[in-house]
């Protein structure tokens, strides 16, 4: 009797105490629906993975702990001195895991943030980190589609500010205004693309996996979906020379060089039209490498290659805003035209067509925001009170090289 009466008292305590650390800090509802207790200043953020620590360092890089993996030269090269110098902290999902329980105990963040796929998997690992460490790890979905939503959602928790804003109405632009293109566009009328990753460009992801999702938002011909959805898998060249892209983007640049250089390739019809293209990929790659917020200028980039009568922007102009107000870097001319220019359309390097505006292109309102705010990112925070009474929103802020923005 008396074990019952004390079992009972310490699960009306532990009740108490969770109701009391709820009032105190706040209770946050993260992308697997779990409820996570978060404290009320959040100045240490441990990310769990590469995308969740380019998810952090572009919302509240001084709040980033560290890098989920060594950088390179060339990324440090293209990122603040300050962050570049970040130590590196290890990753605690994915299929080969650096970090552990005790990493986190010893780094003493205020919350884990892990943005990227949703599965089982994921999910108990959050919870087992969780439960072991006794610190909040939110789960993030990494979807393109909710990019800008999940960008206003988390700005306010972690003290993003005004800042967090102007990153989630890039992020908004760049999704909207890509749904706004494929609205008047034929399906006739959509490119046959190959995206070749790794040295020899013989690895391509599928539709519907991370590394696609670019790819699969500007709405072209995949060539190599034919193989299924998913997954990242090896071709052959025989596979590529049978499918015969229009279009095919190198995400290395030896690949790049053997697409133009190499006689086993010239009969291709990109390698023919000159089509070619080598994905910008410093300090972050911008389809994948990896699958974060990076991929936002990605958006606007493939738009134009894959679109060029219908929308163009001078890539220039969108990459100097980009890597202002992602990254804080001002690209030099020499560190800019190393990025662009062997990825840039053309039409669009010559000014002539830039800026070119939709017409009749009414854009799908994007996934989670209430009709009627589609223009802006909505303000309010899910989980901790949703939007302010009447549903009112921020103005939108204004970003040199976005469109709409002077």
């Amino acid at each position: 009797m008396l074990f019952r009466i004390c079992a009972t008292c310490a699960a009306v305590l532990t009740t108490l105490l969770f109701a009391m650390s709820v009032a105190r800090a706040g209770v946050f509802v993260d992308a697997a629906g779990r409820w996570v207790v978060l404290p009320n200043r959040i100045e240490r953020i441990m990310p769990a993975g590469p995308a969740s620590a380019v998810f952090v360092y572009a919302l509240a890089p001084d709040k980033l702990i560290g890098w989920s993996a060594p950088l390179s030269r060339a990324q440090r090269a293209l990122l603040p001195a300050k962050y570049a110098r970040l130590p590196v902290v290890g990753q605690l999902g994915g299929p080969y895991p650096t970090a552990t329980a005790n990493d986190v105990l010893r780094l003493h963040p205020d919350v884990i943030i892990g943005y990227g796929t949703i599965s089982p998997p994921t999910v108990a690992l959050a919870n087992r980190i969780q439960q072991q460490t006794r610190i909040p790890y939110i789960l993030l979905n990494d979807s393109i589609q909710l990019m800008p939503a999940t960008v206003r959602q988390l700005s306010p928790i972690i003290g993003a500010g005004e800042h967090g804003l102007a990153v989630g109405t890039y992020c908004f632009g760049a999704v909207d205004i890509l749904r706004g293109q494929l609205l008047i566009i034929s399906a006739d009328d959509r490119p046959r693309v190959y995206y070749g990753r790794g040295p020899d460009g013989l690895e391509t992801p599928l539709p519907g996996s991370p590394s696609a999702s670019d790819i699969d938002q500007a709405g072209v011909i995949n060539v190599a979906g034919a193989l299924g959805r998913n997954a990242i898998v090896q071709v052959t060249r025989e596979q590529i020379l049978t499918w015969n892209p229009q279009i095919v983007i190198a995400q290395q640049r030896s690949f790049y060089n053997q697409l133009l250089h190499s006689p086993e390739w010239r009969y291709l019809d990109a390698v023919r039209t000159k089509k070619v293209y080598l994905e910008p990929a410093s300090p972050f790659g911008w389809i994948d490498d990896p699958p974060g917020l990076n991929r936002a200028i990605g958006l606007y980039w493939l738009s134009s290659l894959f679109y060029p009568d219908v929308y163009q922007q001078n890539l220039g102009v969108v990459a100097r805003a980009f890597y202002q107000l992602f990254y804080g870097v001002q690209l030099s001319d020499r560190q800019l035209q190393a990025l662009i220019g062997p990825a840039e359309n053309p039409a669009t390097a010559s000014g002539q067509l830039a800026n070119v505006p939709i017409f009749g292109a009414e854009p799908t309102p994007t996934p989670n925001l209430p009709p009627g705010t589609e223009s802006v990112p909505p303000s309010g925070v899910p989980g901790r009170g949703g939007l302010p009474p009447g549903g009112r929103t921020q103005p939108p802020v204004q970003i040199p090289g976005l469109p709409g923005s002077p």
